[in-house]
């Protein structure tokens, strides 16, 4: 457990944003909850480091933008990788993400996850506000932005307290990996960083 919170130290955007409580319910904060419901099922089924990949992985799929998450954390090269690079980058950041969640949020002590349900608004974007509550010791907030993709709200980048985003972290990360070895030198680092997860 901790070692994720440590991992998703992220920064709040520092535009002006307008709260705004959808009535019936923000999708965009629903697909938070969604995810935080089937990771607490997670948590309390325990077993396997690979059988918790399995049950998160169509969470994951569902309700974060996985291709935009991989091109911001790649950065401006992305455009300049081939289509097939991008694919293998792609599956690769996807399973490092699930295998991440399925390593580290491994047992179920009684946390609680609380999103927030007045949605910020951010141009075409939205910021969604979330807590988790340890079973012992103070709330952590995690702050999910959120864009549209085709008719669904997804988790394009996470944020947490006041450090540094997630995709900023990771664009950093890659960045030696990229010069050094190239598009298909990163997804062999990420794959090999999720099966040592899943070891």
């Amino acid at each position: 457990m901790k070692r994720i919170v440590q991992s998703l130290c992220v920064a709040l955007l520092a535009a002006a944003a307008m709260p705004v409580q959808a009535q019936g319910g923000d999708p965009a904060a629903a697909s938070v909850q969604n995810f935080y419901d089937v990771l607490t099922a997670s948590m309390k089924a325990g077993g396997t480091a690979k059988s918790r990949y399995d049950r998160l992985k169509p969470a994951v799929e569902q309700d974060f933008d996985l291709p935009g998450m991989t091109a911001l954390s790649v950065g401006p090269t992305w455009a300049s990788i081939s289509p097939a690079d991008q694919k293998a980058l792609t599956d690769a950041f996807e399973r490092m993400t699930i295998a991440n969640y399925a390593r580290n949020f491994d047992s179920y002590s009684g946390e609680k996850f609380t999103v927030d349900p007045a949605v910020v608004v951010r141009g075409s974007d939205k910021l969604v506000k979330s807590s988790l509550k340890p079973g012992s010791g103070d709330a952590i907030a995690f702050n999910y932005r959120m864009h549209q993709a085709g008719t669904s709200w997804k988790i394009v980048d996470i944020y947490l307290e006041g450090t540094i985003s997630q995709l900023a972290q990771k664009r950093a990360d890659f960045a030696s990996t990229l010069s050094a070895s190239g598009p298909q030198g990163l997804t062999k680092k990420l794959n090999a960083l999720a099966d040592q997860e899943l070891s």
